[in-house]
């Protein structure tokens, strides 16, 4: 677990770095990176679902698409498993919660965005499960310095929520490479892009957030990411 380690330790010290820098910032210039910061992430995300969703023919050099219904059907139906669950109310629920006794304004926001820009993606999975079978930190270890920047950037933006998402990236590749032993045999390339496909366009949702001053309820459309993997097993 030490790739997890170090990348754990990333996050909270980029978002540190962040805070302080945020005291710093006149509001006009924290909502202009805050804009920025929208686009970085849909190009992020855009690139992400393209990536995973086209694969090369080497036999006729053409892009093939694959997943296009899969994924059209893993977010509908993950959003109305959210909506029914409620999710993203009670996780702004609890965050409130811990705004009015910490007096961190816009935990909520930043902690479930934060998170999913870091949790989501082939590195946090295929670096956890190189960092427990084979003790091999170098992808986490790349990915840490990414999310070190990335988590500067969202502090000084959305505030200490952002320290707080190292929990959830701890728990999730922590556990891969716990389990890398027995998770590693399913782990195909198609359930990786499948996986990826969900997971980056929910992290576009993110972005246009950002960028539009729209609010889609990030938050519902966790259920969506389980449905790939369900799919997949299903499929075989």
């Amino acid at each position: 677990m030490t790739g997890t380690l170090i990348n754990v330790g990333g996050i909270v010290a980029g978002a540190l770095i962040g805070m302080l820098l945020r005291k710093g910032i006149p509001q006009h210039i924290n909502d202009a990176i805050i804009k920025v910061e929208g686009l970085a992430i849909v190009i992020i995300g855009f690139n992400g679902v393209i990536s995973a969703m086209f694969t090369l023919n080497p036999a006729t050099g053409r892009l093939s698409n694959e997943g296009g219904l899969v994924l059209l059907v893993c977010l509908v139906l993950g959003c109305l498993i959210g909506e029914f669950l409620r999710i993203d109310d009670r996780i702004c629920s609890f965050g409130r919660m811990v705004e009015q006794k910490s007096g961190a304004e816009g935990f909520a926001k930043g902690f479930v965005d934060a998170s999913l820009v870091f949790s989501i993606g082939a590195m946090a999975i295929v670096g956890a499960l190189d960092d427990g079978l084979r003790g091999d930190s170098s992808v986490l270890i790349i990915k840490s310095t990414l999310d070190f920047t990335t988590a500067i950037v969202l502090a000084s933006a959305l505030g200490i929520g952002v320290a707080f998402s190292a929990i959830p990236v701890f728990l999730l590749q922590g556990s891969i490479s716990l389990l890398a032993g027995v998770i590693s045999p399913y782990v195909s390339e198609n359930l990786l892009n499948l996986f990826c496909m969900v997971g980056y366009a929910i992290v576009m949702v993110i972005g246009f957030n950002f960028l539009c001053d729209i609010k889609v309820k990030t938050a519902n459309l966790l259920p969506a990411l389980i449905l790939p993997i369900i799919y997949y097993f299903a499929r075989c």
